[in-house]
């Protein structure tokens, strides 16, 4: 398949950028002689901790384990045991106790503290924080952490009552004595309300202390039905950035700090999800969820998601609190098919965090506190190991694991023995040389674990230019604010880092980009780069099938990456007979003159022929995030195609914009009767949108074309956000 080159790259008007969340902290290091369960560090080594639970063939724990019972290798390299502790957890109620001490509503700790390794700091992301035990010190002593996390953004009032019921039941009727619980909630930002403790009393206090309704105007994509129902905007409030208004990646950013937070622990967690499912709508990246995944194992965190809205029965036609839907589809079932296919969506992403992270996921059960009694039974007593590495360079790369037991009698007794394969080793990108630099690269477009440093939102495209061929225009954008250059005024540049594959089905790589740009700013320029989002683009040529893109971004001031992963498929069109066969649909708020780019990549006038945004030396950047604001106009461009017209068959197309199920806005119908090229048998239908009359709030856009002589249809239909 042909790859074409990149073709420019942009700056862009937008809004605030994402929050940059802290980096992963780099293991500590170097143990000397100290008190049992206490290991001080020098500056030189890497301490590496891995939690093993030891069951013999009745699915028992097996106690009274020394360190020379067991065998740790790293890549192949035997290491040595320094740090050895057994976690014996009881397995009684509680009774009403006193509380352990602990640390709670601290304020926040900084980044780094003077004399301490920046790896034995937690960043602060909140009010509160999640105290940090010492380097190497095992804090919570034969406890079990537990962690109820409160997704308020993805589910509706009446499931945060029944979340807060299930926790306050758990707390007050099931925990046991070796017990210890932290809680966490999500709305705007990750916020720690309750640290680790046995104290009951404060912890029903804190789960009666969460604000019912809170960020429940977000969660309507989450609950059941929600086309059907009817948002009126007036609870709506605009997020600081584009980059988190849609993006279920917030969602599971949140999940991926908790997890980082709590790697300061030593110790088995298990972190109990209160959601109503998490949808995957606007801007979807599969690097994100594999990111939270990874982080998890990396920090000894399973994850137990409870889907708040229990035992749902849904109705063919939707229950009585929604209007019924109309059309074929309540006689075909087709409606009912949608309904179940967007529930069973919702709890995907649940499963998949519980499986891969070890943990069980909660589905379709009204008894919610079961879903936190299985993360209770899931940490039973289990050993405590720590070595020191014996390769000390900090050069990003994946190690393996390998754990095994010494004495032949003892595994002849052993049945399962659980602990994790392997980790990321820290990384100093500025010791890094050339060839360095570009191995990480490509190592992390391989490797299974994304990055997340540099939020990264993306879109993809695509547009018929013969029968079995589509140019398909991909579009990168990055949040001004976390580039370097952003920070500091006066004459600014920064290298940016692209390199992206597309594999088809099969997995063999269809098409790649290997790309960099040089971005200099200079005053005034540079200072707004804060408020303003970097768009890159590039494309492929492609023959219809399913595929997936894997892109990846480095900055080369700080070394910050970011993945963005996504399946996208491209239809053959000429198997449509039905309908009306059109592309893709591109929304965007800008028009970007071609001398107006800041791109260094050589011009090349054959792939930009190609390009259907580019008409007139003006391309259309599409908006990528789907967030627009009032004083600006939509743009709308898209295909359709006759692929046996010698010339144009007029066609009539329309915009709506609809909440819930109310149409809101409709533009007046378009009449397409010139445009077509002869070659692709491409119609272009454009439009301009004036957005003034659209109050602040979700939409769907639905863009509709109709064929009267053929008496065909087509139309297509994608969230949107309006900002003030």
């Amino acid at each position: 398949m042909q790859t074409t080159r990149p073709i420019t790259a942009t700056i862009l008007a937008a809004f605030l950028a994402a929050p940059v969340f802290p980096q992963q902290a780099a293991p500590p290091t170097q143990q000397t002689a100290t008190p049992k369960g206490v290991v001080k560090f020098s500056t030189t080594r890497q301490l590496v901790i891995v939690d093993a639970s030891v069951k013999d063939k009745n699915g028992n724990a097996i106690r009274g384990l020394k360190p020379g019972d067991f065998a740790i290798s790293e890549d192949g390299k035997k290491q040595q045991i320094s740090v050895f502790e057994y976690q014996e957890l009881e397995e009684s109620l509680a009774p009403e106790l006193k509380p352990v001490p602990s640390i709670r509503k601290t304020a926040p700790k900084p980044a780094e503290t003077p004399g301490t390794p920046a790896a034995t700091a937690v960043k602060s992301l909140t009010a509160n924080q999640i105290a940090p035990s010492k380097p190497g010190e095992v804090k919570y002593r034969d406890r079990r952490l537990l962690v109820m996390f409160f997704d308020q953004t993805s589910m509706p009032i009446q499931d945060q009552v029944r979340a807060q019921a299930a926790a306050k039941k758990f707390i007050q009727t099931q925990m046991q004595r070796s017990d210890l619980m932290a809680i966490m909630t999500y709305s705007t930002d990750l916020r720690v309300l309750e640290d680790f403790t046995d104290d009951k009393d404060s912890l029903i206090k804190t789960v009666n202390s969460l604000i019912v309704g809170e960020g429940s105007d977000l969660a309507v994509e989450g609950s059941t039905g929600a086309d059907n129902e009817e948002d009126t905007g007036a609870a709506y409030t605009a997020d600081d950035t584009e980059f988190n208004i849609f993006n279920t990646d917030q969602k599971l950013a949140a999940l991926e700090n908790a997890a980082h937070m709590l790697g300061s622990l030593p110790e088995k967690k298990a972190l109990v999800y209160f959601a109503s499912g998490v949808s995957k709508t606007g801007v979807d990246n599969e690097a994100q969820l594999r990111a939270t995944v990874n982080a998890a194992i990396r920090n000894n965190v399973s994850f137990f998601p409870i889907d708040a809205r229990g035992l749902v029965a849904a109705a063919p036609l939707g229950d009585a609190t929604k209007g019924s839907p109309g059309g074929g589809g309540m006689y075909s079932g087709s409606s009912a098919r949608t309904q179940q296919s967007q529930f069973q969506g919702q709890q995907e992403t649940l499963y998949t965090l519980a499986a891969d992270t070890g943990g069980k996921a909660l589905l379709d059960n009204n008894d919610l506190a079961v879903g936190i009694q299985e993360a209770q039974k899931a940490i039973s007593s289990y050993y405590i190991l720590g070595y020191y590495t014996s390769n000390d360079k900090l050069d990003g790369h994946y190690r393996r694991i390998k754990l095994t037991i010494n004495n032949s009698e003892l595994q002849a007794r052993v049945g399962k023995m659980d602990y994790r394969q392997g980790y990321f080793a820290g990384k100093d990108f500025k010791q890094f040389t050339d060839s360095d630099k570009e191995r990480q690269l490509q190592e992390a477009l391989m490797l299974g674990d994304p990055v997340t440093d540099l939020s990264l939102a993306l879109e993809v495209d695509y547009f018929r230019m013969a029968r079995d061929r589509y140019f398909v225009p991909v579009t990168v954008k990055i949040p001004g604010s976390e580039l370097e250059l952003a920070k500091h005024g006066g004459a600014e540049s920064t290298k940016l880092d692209f390199i992206g594959e597309v594999k088809d089905s099969k997995g063999q790589t269809q098409a790649n980009v290997r790309d960099f740009q040089e971005i200099k700013l200079k005053g005034e320029t540079a200072a707004q780069l804060a408020k303003r989002t970097l768009a890159y683009d590039t494309g492929f040529t492609l023959a219809p099938g399913t595929y997936t893109l894997k892109f990846l971004t480095r900055e080369n001031a700080t070394g910050k990456m970011g993945t963005f992963e996504t399946k996208f498929t491209i239809p053959d069109l000429t198997t449509q007979v039905k309908y009306v066969p059109i592309s893709s649909v591109v929304l965007s708020n800008q028009r970007q003159p071609m001398n107006e780019s800041l791109a260094t990549a050589e011009r090349d006038k054959k792939i930009l022929a190609q390009n259907p945004l580019v008409q007139e030396s003006t391309k259309l950047i599409p908006s990528v995030t789907r967030v627009f604001k009032k004083e600006q106009d939509m743009y709308v461009f898209l295909q359709a195609y006759e692929p046996d017209a010698q010339t144009t068959q007029p066609l009539v197309a329309t915009v709506s914009f609809y909440r819930g199920r109310v149409k809101t806005f409709e533009t007046a119908p378009l009449p397409v009767t010139e445009g077509l090229d002869a070659k692709s048998k491409s119609l272009p239908i454009r439009f301009s949108v004036p957005l003034d009359k659209l109050q602040p709030g979700r939409y769907t856009c639905q863009v509709s074309v109709l064929d009267p002589q053929a008496q065909k249809f087509a139309f297509w239909r994608a969230p949107i956000v309006m900002v003030p």
